[in-house]
């Protein structure tokens, strides 16, 4: 079992003729799979590495404790009308921006307009869609100061507007999509303000050094509200996506916590480090994506039936990935609030029957011997992602499919997909908040994240509908019926169900296992 190590900061000094301790600082060392995309919210790529780094840095009107329930941030108080379709928030005295600027409202509107900004071109956008007029602001049908959010008071009162009622605004207020800009500072370095030099930031901590592809570092902001309670001086992001090379580097001390830690290491992890292996239920799935643009072979709907009817999804999970994932029969997993996990129809049961099946719709859809389906599988560099890419091309050989797999670091990887430059790809969805809206979403017509090109108006309809219902339970009947819509059209290929997979410092507090996998630095301590 590793020690923590900790930063000589101060050599031996002398005071009063005795000699002082030598001084050390509190540094969290993370070992990450991917790299930040950028500080400003509005280029993020969507990784979960991107959300530790980003809710160190940065904090929205709420925030989470480590249980990962809400707390307040920004606003420390708030008002909700009625008809539920308008918050006032009121902005926490003295929150200051770590150059001293206070934190206005003004930051958040300015913020919400910039992500919304069709120039940012944010994948993320439709997330702040429950905002009045968002998605028209977002489409360049209106312009940015129709968005249903104003500052009032000065700066320190937020008004926002939804759309209709949404239960899991509150939730979505903690997504980075959610957080301020400083006006402040974009006003005087435009798009420079992201550079080291330039930024600022309103969270804990404050960047400090970004060696591309290797390290991003933050220190403790002492702007910070909350400074005098937060433990540690700092955290260091590590790019380790050889994830057996950082437990390895774990075990030798330099990494206080690996995310996702490989699969087929749990076992062995369990065993020899038994208080440093976290593993629990987690708000995720792990799907590929199957792309129905046209002019691709799985535009083709007999052919994306076909490939989800020999997948084996036991053999993946208790096989492949050795328990530590849950087979997977739809895009929304077990757990989710106020919803029944729908299942894809056909692609359990009798294994003959389902090869049968899917090779006669191989050969209606045109393929065979003299015209070979051949696909081209991208997925993010790992050795988990390159096993299970493995596993499924072996179970699509039988039915005459060749695939050629592609893969790229993870950035590269999101980037390329959402350009749809494929046929099939890998993708994975942890919950943003609590709620099946979150997921369903990515199969929504012109959605970002939507990589694949799904468009479904009889889906999109739905999704529309329950957006507007008023009645918990309608709506949910509504997220099920458009779901079912998705599996009934093969639209994607659910896979696994996401467990959290963390390897922790057993000497760190404040670190709590949850859902959404959500571990805010601002609440770690060194208890040796």
């Amino acid at each position: 079992m590793h020690c923590k190590r900790r930063s000589l900061i101060a050599a031996i000094t002398l005071s009063s003729g005795l000699m002082a301790g030598p001084l050390y600082a509190e540094t969290l060392d993370i070992g990450v799979m991917g790299e930040l995309a950028s500080f400003d919210t509005s280029q993020v790529s969507g990784g979960v590495w991107e959300s530790q780094i980003l809710m160190d840095v940065y904090e929205g009107l709420l925030k989470q404790n480590p249980e990962g329930e809400l707390m307040p941030g920004m606003a420390t108080k708030w008002e909700v009308s009625e008809d539920g379709e308008t918050y006032t928030f009121r902005l926490r005295e003295g929150a200051k921006w770590s150059d001293g600027e206070p934190v206005t409202a003004e930051d958040f509107v300015f913020g919400w307009q910039h992500l919304l900004d069709p120039a940012s071109a944010s994948k993320y956008a439709y997330l702040l869609y429950p905002i009045k007029n968002a998605e028209a602001v977002n489409a360049g049908d209106k312009p940015l100061d129709a968005l249903g959010a104003e500052s009032l008071d000065g700066g320190k009162t937020l008004k926002v507007t939804l759309e209709s009622p949404t239960p899991f605004f509150l939730q979505l207020l903690t997504h980075y999509t959610a957080y301020p800009v400083p006006k402040h500072a974009v006003e005087k370095y435009g798009d420079d303000w992201v550079k080291m030099d330039n930024i600022v930031t309103n969270g804990a901590f404050k960047p400090v050094e970004w060696i591309s592809q290797s390290r991003i570092s933050v220190e403790k902001n002492p702007e910070y509200y909350d400074a005098s309670d937060v433990s540690l001086d700092g955290v260091n992001y590590f790019t380790t996506e050889d994830r057996n090379a950082a437990i390895s580097r774990f075990r030798a001390g330099e990494l206080d916590i690996i995310r996702d830690y490989p699969s087929s290491r749990y076992q062995w992890l369990k065993d020899n480090l038994p208080d440093a292996t976290h593993l629990s239920p987690m708000l995720g799935s792990y799907y590929y994506v199957l792309n129905a643009r046209e002019g691709r072979p799985t535009a083709d709907a007999r052919i994306r039936e076909a490939l989800n009817l020999v997948v084996r999804r036991k053999v993946l999970s208790e096989q492949i990935m050795a328990g530590s994932f849950k087979d997977a029969y739809s895009l929304v997993p077990p757990g989710t609030s106020r919803y029944e996990v729908q299942r894809m129809d056909g692609v359990d049961g009798d294994y003959q029957a389902r090869l049968a099946k899917a090779k006669q719709l191989i050969k209606e859809a045109g393929y065979g011997p003299d015209n070979p389906l051949n696909l081209q599988l991208r997925y993010n560099t790992s050795d988990e992602h390159k096993k299970i890419a493995i596993a499924l091309a072996a179970m699509w050989k039988p039915l005459g499919v060749n695939i050629q797999m592609i893969n790229a670091e993870a950035t590269v990887h999101y980037q390329t997909i959402q350009q749809g430059d494929f046929d099939i790809a890998r993708a994975g969805w942890i919950a943003d908040y609590n709620d099946a809206e979150n997921f369903l979403t990515l199969l929504r017509s012109g959605v970002g994240n939507n990589y694949g090109g799904y468009s479904n108006p009889e889906y999109d309809k739905l999704l529309d509908q329950a957006a507007n219902t008023l009645d918990l339970d309608k709506r949910q009947q509504l997220l099920q019926q458009a779901e079912n819509v998705a599996l009934d059209d093969y639209a994607l290929a659910p896979l696994l169900y996401y467990v959290t997979r963390n390897l922790v410092n057993p000497s760190i507090a404040g670190w709590q296992d949850n859902a959404e996998d959500d571990h805010p630095s601002r609440w770690v301590t060194f208890t040796e």
